[in-house]
């Protein structure tokens, strides 16, 4: 999996919710991540997904991405638009997955 953004929505986003998105990266290794459509954003050109799950700084974080197609070996692009951290009701809704 290959992951890609935009430098200036970064450090917008930084600014913004305190999250980089090299960290939030991560979400998309934790395999109790909690994958959702996001049907107010998506448009007939670019369907886009919500992920809630574990950071590499143990944070739950709520990423807005999609997956624009794959990368020249094949692999899947993942495009992060936003991070932050998670709110209350996406955290209780993140742990009842976990069980």
């Amino acid at each position: 999996m290959k992951f890609e953004w935009d430098p200036d929505k970064n450090r917008k986003n930084i600014r913004k919710h305190k999250v980089d998105f090299e960290e939030a990266k991560y979400v998309f290794r934790d395999q109790m991540a909690l994958e959702m459509y996001d049907e107010e954003h998506s448009t007939e050109d670019e369907d886009r997904y919500i992920i809630i799950g574990l950071s590499s700084k143990t944070r739950e974080l709520y990423v807005c991405h999609c997956y624009p197609g794959d990368d020249s070996d094949g692999g899947e692009v993942v495009r992060i638009f936003s991070a932050r951290r998670a709110k209350a009701e996406e955290i209780k809704l993140y742990r009842n997955r976990k069980g």
